[in-house]
């Protein structure tokens, strides 16, 4: 299933084209840390894209520059399928599945063979994008039994390469995992003090200014934006929508990151916590591309890890696959005056996570009763002998939630 699923890939970038429009910003990024030239001074492809991620990060894009254009692309295409593997492996040692050993190998495969199909999968694979890879440093770190030695260190380093994964060092710490949050917290203060040695000029230019320049990552309002401000300001019909995305951004960031607390300590779920912060980090970040929400794929596999769940999985990974926010118009400024019927099209993605997000506080504040015990408790990194060995759930959402 995995090769016709490849195949059909081949054949789609064949006729469709692999521009991989990242891959040449990485590559850029790597010779202008080579040759010592401004790492913020150039754009490059049709679109003119500029550096936009920390000193750090183009440091681990030297041996990119290194490679020809060819043997890059290559090279990020099948790391990506590879990253997409692991991720989905990860994501399975949040669930009880597969029970049998012997059918491991063949739902991975599977898993992967359909997941490639996901939207951002497959934009973060065509574009040549890192997602894959900072979600499966999160996913390895936070997956990782509490007390294990560096636990919140990859943490850090994800977030000193794209920063939104910081939001993890905040969870760690609000769970009363101090110790692997302050590790979050020293792996991200040493990439950016690796980044100011090495790069001094970039780094001050960087945490001094860059950093504030939200337009130099592009603009907020197109469909690409699948974030709560791109939301507001196409169904505002502004650029600037203002308090009408900061408020409900503030309010659902106190609630999602409440909710994700009470998943992991009341009910011992460290898997839909995790999940519940990085969908939350998604909705209220200025700007969440489309290919930044391959977040989909763990949602998927605690989705359909649990029977009643796999109905609701099917219908979310239709949403994430319908590609819906391409079929709007979008030319120049259009997508800021789509008549209301284009609305839901436009922004699929936040939409569906605001409900996804609702139902599962729904469910969890209506739970009654004390946390369940350590053995049965429900995830790698809850509290509890299970949890702090790492084992997989061994109960059910609704037998949790009881």
């Amino acid at each position: 299933m995995l090769a016709l699923s490849l195949a059909a890939f081949a054949v789609v970038c064949a006729v469709g084209g692999l521009p991989m429009a990242d891959v040449h910003v990485y590559r850029a990024e790597g010779e202008a840390v080579s040759r010592g030239t401004d790492l913020y001074g150039f754009a490059v492809t049709d679109w003119k894209l500029p550096a936009t991620y920390p000193p750090f990060a183009a440091l681990l894009f030297v041996p990119v520059g290194w490679l020809s254009l060819t043997a890059a692309k290559a090279a990020f295409l099948v790391g990506n399928v590879v990253l997409l593997v692991l991720l989905v492996h990860l994501s399975l040692r949040f669930t009880d599945l597969p029970r049998r050993r012997e059918l491991r190998l063949p739902l991975l495969l599977s898993a992967t063979a359909v997941g490639l199909w996901l939207e951002p999968v497959f934009q973060t694979t065509v574009f040549g994008q890192i997602n894959l890879v900072l979600a499966c440093l999160v996913l390895w770190d936070l997956g990782r039994p509490d007390g294990a030695r560096g636990k919140g260190l990859a943490v850090g380093v994800a977030a000193g390469i794209k920063l939104t994964p910081a939001v993890f060092a905040v969870y760690l710490l609000l769970t009363g995992r101090v110790r692997a949050g302050l590790a979050a917290l020293a792996g991200f203060a040493g990439t950016v003090a690796l980044g100011a040695l090495v790069l001094p000029g970039a780094s001050w230019e960087f945490w001094t200014r860059r950093i504030f320049e939200t337009t130099r990552v592009g603009k907020a309002w197109i469909v690409d934006n699948q974030s709560l401000q791109g939301l507001a300001a196409r169904v505002a019909h502004t650029a600037e929508p203002g308090m009408l995305w900061l408020v409900p951004a503030a309010v659902l960031a106190v609630a999602g990151l409440a909710l994700a607390c009470r998943l992991r300590g009341r009910h011992g779920l460290e898997g839909w916590g995790v999940l519940v912060t990085a969908l939350t980090a998604l909705l209220v970040s200025p700007i969440s591309w489309s290919h930044h929400w391959v977040w989909c794929v763990p949602l998927l596999v605690l989705m359909a890890a649990e029977p009643a769940g796999r109905g609701a999985a099917v219908a979310v990974y239709a949403v994430f696959t319908a590609r819906t926010l391409w079929l709007v118009p979008k030319h120049g400024t259009l997508d800021l005056r789509l008549p209301w019927w284009a609305q839901p099209l436009a922004s699929p993605y936040p939409l569906l996570t605001v409900v996804l997000l609702a139902g599962v506080a729904a469910r969890c504040y209506s739970a009654s009763g004390a946390a369940p015990p350590p053995e049965v408790s429900g995830a790698p990194g809850a509290s509890g002998s299970a949890a702090g060995s790492g084992a997989p759930a061994s109960t059910s959402w609704e037998s949790t939630m009881r």
